[in-house]
């Protein structure tokens, strides 16, 4: 389909393209933003505030001391390897303004993982927390890295309280295990060396890769997805387009004052790195961080302190929160936007989620490849559940068949993506990128979905994962959606393995919500709700099903153990 095919499809206010001219690249909408929106709120963490202009004072710093301190040119790569925490805006945008290319490290790696990527990448600078030191003493010399920058949990907070904070996290909860980087430098004391250095300004352009984002590996070996400040600022302008969208009564929907933003995903994953690092500046949002969402019950006392009006989710989290008795007593008053992304959101789940809170959760839709965010769905009434909504301005979407050709409206295939927020490519594999990526910027998303003749678009499955029972196709999504709904089911996954009688057959993963669910009650469910070839052959209750950081369920490990 071409772009103007969605021109009459997209709610009133949102526009049908963007101005990529608008920014040359992500530093400089960071600058214009930090002195426009100077005394404003920028991030919140730990019971401590940073300004616009307090980012810009203490990203300039970091820029400042990566180019007196170290020999790094524009262009090499520095890994940031934090949780949700003050010193990664810092440091991210920090590196950006010295011209670096951000390599966004997820902590929970194992050494396996976190060798995999310093090695590809070519790292030279790591900045990481000290809770993984000892990780990164093992991993040190089998990588290019030349510089540690060491932050601790309690960097920003003022001296007492920091002190505490730091012997608290090493001392009381033993969470930093003992290692020896006497090479590495504190966090602190970079932005003290940094500080009144008038770092150099680094000329970067639409062109310029601005983060390494390295795929979760759940299709093979981790690619790093080449994302420009071309990509990013084209996302960031796209995303800001649909927050546009005008409500009842005429006025843009996320624009009449300071939003504050709950960001529980991590922001080293590209769906939370683009919303709440990224797409925030624009309209000089606030940004509230919770460094551990698992802590359900400290997430909930944090929410309990703002009035937010947006919160970025997925299905598990958004379940998580719903379970615990506190949850219904927040305050609602101001939330207006709740989006899910990173997986499929379950019917269940959204139904319980608008009934206590008021606010339709808006499902979108992208991938890493795509900065991430590809389509999303209009918000407020307008939202349509089991859709992924419209592509975003100036992208199109297309699906074609296994010969490459493209399919008509209601026909399932594989989508495909054309914009300004497709990546450049994966970092150094042009045979992969080539498999992906077409000569006219055409991305095949390896995801199966079907384009309603309004428009919207249905994911109904990974073109990996679909199920085929005696030449049936069954899309593992469906299933899911279904079990879900089921009361006494917390979680599930479901995954073809081989059966001599019908090729493959459906096996079901079930996380119980409590010990009187038996397989009998559950199969008697499924033939209720499903047709023969769909029905789970085989059940296995489990404690838990194996996760990326994200929530994202494993099939793949699934697959493994089955």
């Amino acid at each position: 389909m071409q772009p103007d095919f969605w021109n009459d499809k997209r709610p009133a206010g949102v526009p049908n393209g963007i101005d990529l001219d608008a920014y040359k690249s992500v530093v400089e909408v960071f600058e214009r933003s930090c002195k426009k929106f100077a005394d404003r709120p920028a991030f919140s963490n730990l019971g401590v505030t940073l300004t616009y202009a307090e980012l810009d004072r203490l990203s300039a710093a970091f820029a400042g001391y990566l180019q007196k301190h170290t020999d790094l040119q524009p262009g090499e790569r520095i890994a940031v390897q934090m949780p949700n925490v003050l010193q990664y805006p810092i440091a991210v945008f920090g590196a950006m303004r010295a011209g670096l290319i951000v390599v966004n490290t997820n902590p929970l790696y194992t050494a396996r993982e976190m060798r995999h990527q310093f090695k590809d990448a070519g790292v030279r600078a790591l900045v990481y927390l000290n809770m993984f030191g000892k990780l990164v003493q093992e991993v040190l010399p089998d990588t290019q890295i030349d510089y540690l920058i060491e932050a601790k949990m309690g960097d920003l907070l003022s001296g007492p309280k920091g002190w505490l904070v730091n012997t608290m996290v090493k001392q009381v909860k033993k969470l930093v295990p003992d290692y020896q980087l006497p090479q590495a430098v504190p966090f602190k004391q970079a932005l003290k060396q940094g500080h009144g250095y008038e770092f150099k300004p680094v000329k970067v352009g639409h062109d310029d890769i601005a983060v390494l984002q390295y795929t979760g590996g759940t299709t093979g070996v981790a690619k790093g997805a080449m994302l420009t400040h071309g990509n990013l600022v084209a996302n960031m302008l796209q995303v800001d387009a649909c927050l546009s969208q005008l409500d009842e009564d005429g006025t843009p929907l996320m624009k009449q004052a300071q939003e504050i933003m709950i960001a529980p995903l991590p922001l080293y994953h590209i769906y939370a790195f683009t919303a709440n690092c990224m797409c925030m500046m624009v309209n000089g949002n606030h940004n509230v961080l919770i460094t551990n969402p698992r802590d359900i019950s400290g997430f909930i006392k944090e929410l309990g302190k703002w009035q937010f009006s947006a919160l970025l989710g997925l299905n598990t989290l958004f379940v998580a929160l719903m379970d615990h008795p506190e949850f219904k007593n927040l305050d609602f008053s101001r939330l207006k936007v709740t989006n899910s992304g990173g997986t499929a959101l379950v019917k269940a789940t959204a139904e319980r989620w608008q009934a206590i809170t008021g606010c339709p959760v808006v499902e979108g839709y992208g991938l890493t490849e795509t900065s991430p965010v590809a389509s999303t769905n209009a918000y407020g009434k307008l939202a349509r559940l089991g859709s992924v909504g419209v592509p975003l301005p100036g992208t199109a979407f297309k699906v074609i068949d296994d010969a490459g050709n493209e399919l008509g409206l209601g026909e399932r295939g594989e989508l495909c993506i054309q914009g300004p927020q497709v990546m450049k490519g994966y970092w150094q594999r042009p045979e992969a990128t080539a498999e992906v990526l077409d000569a006219e910027g055409w991305f095949k998303t390896g995801d199966i979905a079907v384009i309603d003749p309004d428009g919207h678009v249905r994911i109904v499955d990974r073109k990996k994962d679909m199920i085929i029972v005696s030449g049936f196709n069954v899309y593992p999504n469906e299933i899911e959606d279904v079990i879900m709904a089921h009361p006494k089911v917390a979680n599930c996954a479901a995954i073809g393995v081989p059966d001599e009688k019908s090729g493959e057959v459906v096996k079901l993963f079930v996380v119980p919500r409590d010990g009187d669910l038996s397989v009998e009650e559950l199969k008697a469910y499924c033939k209720e709700n499903f047709t023969g070839y769909k029905v789970p052959k085989h059940i296995v209750f489990k404690e838990a099903l194996p996760m990326t950081p994200v929530g994202k369920i494993l099939r793949r490990e699934l697959r493994d153990i089955a």
